[in-house]
C-alpha cells in the first residue's frame, strides 16, 4: 500500500485504502499522509524553469491565413449572389411571359 492512499480508521484505527473501513465499515477516515510526509513520487523533481507562453513567439513570414480568408469571402459572396438571384428568379410571376404586347412595343392608346 502506498503512503498517499493509506488512510487511517478514526472508529477502530485500521489502516486502508478503500473508501469504507473493511474491519467496521465506518467512512470516518484521515489520510496517513496527514502526519507521516510522503517523499517525492517522481524520480526526477520538476525544473522550476518557467516555460514562454506561446503567444510571444513571433514566426519571421506573415500568416499565410490572409489569403485563405479572402477566398473563403470570395465563395461566399458568389454563393450569397447565387442564391438571391436564384430566388428573384422564383418569385416571377408567369403571368407576364404569356400575355400578347403590341409589335411595336408601344401600348395601344385608347380611342
Amino acid at each position: 500500500m502506498q503512503l498517499h492512499v493509506a488512510r487511517l480508521c478514526l472508529d477502530c484505527e485500521e489502516v486502508h485504502d478503500a473508501q469504507i473501513c473493511p474491519r467496521c465499515t465506518s467512512e470516518t477516515f484521515a489520510f496517513l499522509s496527514r502526519w507521516i510526509p510522503a517523499r517525492e513520487r517522481r524520480a526526477h523533481p520538476r525544473s522550476e524553469e518557467p516555460k514562454p507562453p506561446r503567444a510571444v513567439i513571433a514566426s519571421e513570414e506573415p500568416p499565410k491565413s490572409r489569403g485563405r480568408w479572402v477566398r473563403r469571402g470570395a465563395v461566399l459572396a458568389a454563393l450569397g449572389l447565387g442564391g438571391l438571384l436564384w430566388s428573384q428568379k422564383a418569385t416571377k410571376p408567369d403571368s407576364q411571359a404569356g400575355s400578347p404586347t403590341p409589335e411595336n412595343g408601344k401600348k395601344d392608346a385608347i380611342q
